[in-house]
């Protein structure tokens, strides 16, 4: 086994930066400091350092999105004719509609079972609060509302914090961190799954301030992940299909098509769902697989809509635009005027103010959380006292609100309270607090001009904004695009009313309704800092596209205004996880530094032909924990350092080791048969750890030769190459290890995701972050 000599360390050290959570500030032209080898040891041995945004986690690691062209590999595909590549092709295009029917029929669960669960809670709640409003005691019916929100909500919390921490949130973070080529631990399992639809079952049933939106991308790219290996590595039940496809590359294709499956099963919009998938969440793309996701986007809509209008007994009827139903805006309501458009951009850029306030409140609250409420039981808490606070709340501007409306023969408030209003009345705020997120944007979208009044309104969107702020980051399953579409339909609608009431004809061209959609646009924006793909879900879910102008120019005000204070919120819940994401480009200010520089050294090298106990030494060395090996090779009758032949996986040395592909063996003919690439595709993705491989003493002295399944030709850049280049190399590929090597093909580094994601531009330039194992 060979060693390269270190050149460049990695800054991994709290020490040696003043202060943990600091980043490095890198001055242009300055050169790295050269690090002893006492030092570097402390590498293997990351030192436990409290949480900072500031550090990035040496507990992810990369995914293989770059095929593994060894011998195997070659050899099957020169063997595959033009009819199977197309079976393969034909094979892609039924997996993908699978997905899509899978996706759409837990929507429909999910939406079947939260209107049920909801209904039944929300009628005893309003049948209780008749009762007491007679014969007085009001204070039993709140806390029968804060007792059934906080026992259904912790339900909800207790299966996300004992069982599968990762199904907490939207989920659209860690899928984004997937497909940017992150390994997440558990984040496309089964069990995440089965949690994730439980839990976001019992948020929405709980009365919590969240959607139902981001569970639904994150289920849709489980059953992806899923449905694409033919198999479940969690049931242990292998169906001997789509065994092609057993690997990153391919799945990360299939977990694109899941993602946009669940956008457009919960808004109804198949082609907002491929944009979405690209916009947010792709990091790579091609023609072909926009089709496929766009048919798998169709069958999730497709199959939604049937079953539901099964079980609402309308057979046929398939125009229920999907789980989030905004309802359609008819074409009288819809028109609007070139002199709004100011007005529009106006709405665009406070949609941006208050998401960025959102952004900045959430940020400080889940450092907060990432400290303090780490443990499971103390989340349960957490959750519970959510909901019961939310409860209270609602039940308390409820209470205190004189903002009666008639009752009339059309009304469309699902639940309508009198409380204290006149017989034919009902209480308008009501409509707001005592509903479903989903239905009370559609009561701001749809209901006629006077139904609310702005102290009913402002109100509102005050109480609202902070309790979605809070609830979301607890540990449930919870979106973020209904609430953010309620606060912002909220004051929209806030802004049509004061429009009308400032002018005499204003009554004629500020309908409450279509400034409402606008304020849903402009928040969700300003939270999310989605355009395109916004814009089409926005025009797809509402049944117009009238509006595609005014919600795309709202939408980018939104995004540039939230931009100039603080990211989007799914980009700050990554950096606060410590995540290695690769963003599109490398650091504007960072030509001047090299692979050399960047690279990670010393680095463990094998030899073509290498002993087995060596190797095991190698994968059991827990200080080191590498899981890419360059193979190199002597010149023989030489004195000249090794020279690269090729680069082989940890993953592939364990699958190795456990069919005990040695030298001796082959030899001697005791082996069965020779290895292929199904041996490796059925450990895919759970390869054993080395400890449960026995090598007897005797093996240990064996030889392995590696010419057969290591890639024999690996991507490499000189030690010269600039930083630009190598990202943009690396990023472009979907590499997991990019080797260095000097004039002479010799190793002398090796590149890996997190040598590239350590430099951001800080307040101070650039900056190099802190490794830590958080």
């Amino acid at each position: 086994m060979a060693n390269i000599t270190k050149k460049v360390s990695w800054s991994s050290r709290a020490d040696e930066s003043g202060s943990a959570g600091e980043g490095t500030p890198l001055l242009n032209g300055s050169e790295q400091p050269r690090h002893s080898r006492q030092q570097d040891s402390l590498r293997g041995q990351p030192k436990e350092i409290p949480h900072n945004e500031k550090l990035l986690s040496l507990k992810y690691e990369s995914l293989d999105y770059d095929n593994i062209e060894n011998q195997l590999f070659l050899e099957e595909e020169r063997r595959m004719s033009y009819m199977g590549f197309r079976c393969l092709e034909i094979s892609r295009w039924v997996v993908c509609g699978l997905i899509g029917f899978l996706t759409g029929l837990i929507a429909c669960f999910i939406d079947i079972v939260v209107e049920q669960l909801a209904g039944m809670k929300y009628q005893v709640v309003k049948e209780n609060i008749e009762k007491f409003t007679e014969v007085g005691g009001l204070s039993i019916s709140l806390l029968l509302w804060a007792v059934l929100n906080s026992a259904i909500v912790m339900v909800g919390a207790i299966i996300v914090a004992f069982f599968e921490p990762i199904a907490a949130g939207s989920g659209i973070p860690q899928i984004k961190c997937y497909l940017n080529g992150v390994k997440i631990p558990r984040v496309v399992r089964l069990k995440t799954l089965v949690v994730k639809v439980c839990g976001v079952i019992c948020s929405v049933v709980g009365g919590l301030a969240v959607g139902k939106e981001g569970p639904m991308i994150h289920s849709g790219a489980v059953v992806a992940a899923g449905v694409s290996q033919g198999r479940s590595t969690s049931l242990k039940r292998d169906f001997k299909i789509f065994e092609y496809f057993r690997r990153d590359t391919e799945k990360r294709d299939f977990v694109s098509a899941g993602a946009a499956a669940g956008v457009s099963a919960a808004f109804g919009a198949p082609v907002g769902g491929v944009l979405f998938s690209l916009e947010e969440g792709a990091s790579f793309w091609n023609q072909m697989l926009t089709w496929r996701i766009f048919f798998a986007s169709m069958i999730s809509t497709f199959t939604l809509n049937f079953f539901l209008s099964i079980y609402h007994r309308k057979p046929g009827d398939l125009s229920n635009p999907g789980l989030i139903n905004f309802g359609r805006f008819q074409s009288d309501s819809v028109v609007y005027n070139l002199y709004e458009i100011p007005l529009f951009i106006a709405m665009g850029a406070i949609g941006g103010l208050l998401g960025a306030l959102f952004n900045v409140l959430n940020y400080w609250l889940t450092i907060f959380r990432i400290r303090y409420v780490h443990r499971p039981c103390l989340q349960v808490m957490e959750a519970m006292l959510v909901a019961g606070v939310t409860a209270t709340v609602s039940f308390t501007m409820i209470y205190f609100s004189n903002d009666c409306q008639p009752l009339g023969p059309e009304h469309t408030e699902e639940y309508p309270l009198q409380l204290f209003c006149a017989d034919g009345e009902y209480n308008s705020m009501a409509t707001a607090f005592f509903n479903t997120p989903e239905r009370s944007v559609r009561s701001l979208f749809h209901n006629q001009p006077g139904t609310y009044n702005p102290l009913t309104l402002g109100l509102f969107t005050l109480t609202y904004f902070f309790l979605a702020c809070w609830t979301y980051g607890l540990a449930v399953s919870a979106g973020v695009f209904i609430p953010s579409l309620l606060i912002g339909a909220a004051w929209g609608r806030l802004c049509g009313i004061l429009l009308a009431s400032s002018t005499s004809t204003g009554s004629i061209w500020a309908d409450p309704g279509k400034y409402a959609l606008i304020g849903a646009a402009a928040q969700l924006g300003g939270i999310v800092r989605m355009t395109l793909s916004l814009t089409v879900i926005m025009v797809e879910a509402t049944g117009n596209v009238t509006y595609g102008l005014p919600i795309m120019l709202v939408l980018m005000t939104a995004k540039i205004v939230g931009d100039y204070f603080v990211e989007g919120l799914y980009d700050i819940h990554i950096k606060l996880q410590s995540v290695p994401f690769l963003h599109w480009e490398a650091p504007a200010t960072s030509h001047w530094l090299t692979a050399r520089e960047v690279m990670s050294s010393p680095v463990t090298c094998l030899n073509r032909i290498e002993k087995v106990g060596t190797i095991v030494d190698t994968l059991s060395n827990t200080s080191t924990n590498h899981n890419g090996f360059p193979v190199v090779v002597q010149v023989s009758g030489s004195d000249e350092p090794a020279k690269l032949y090729g680069l082989i996986l940890r993953s592939q040395l364990i699958v190795l080791l456990k069919h005990k592909v040695f030298v001796e063996l082959a030899r001697s003919r005791l082996t069965h048969r020779k290895l292929q690439l199904k041996d490796f595709r059925d450990a895919y993705p759970r390869f054993p750890p080395i400890q449960s491989i026995h090598v007897s003493q005797d093996e240990r002295e064996c030889m392995m030769d590696l010419t057969e399944f290591m890639n024999a030709t690996p991507y490499t850049v000189p030690q010269e190459t600039s930083l630009p280049r190598v990202f943009k190399l690396f990023r472009a590929l979907g590499l997991r290890h990019l080797v260095v090597v000097d004039d002479e093909n010799r190793v002398v580094g090796l590149v890996t995701r997190k040598d590239l994601a350590r430099y951001h531009l800080g307040k101070h330039g650039l900056e190099e972050l802190q490794l830590a194992q958080t």
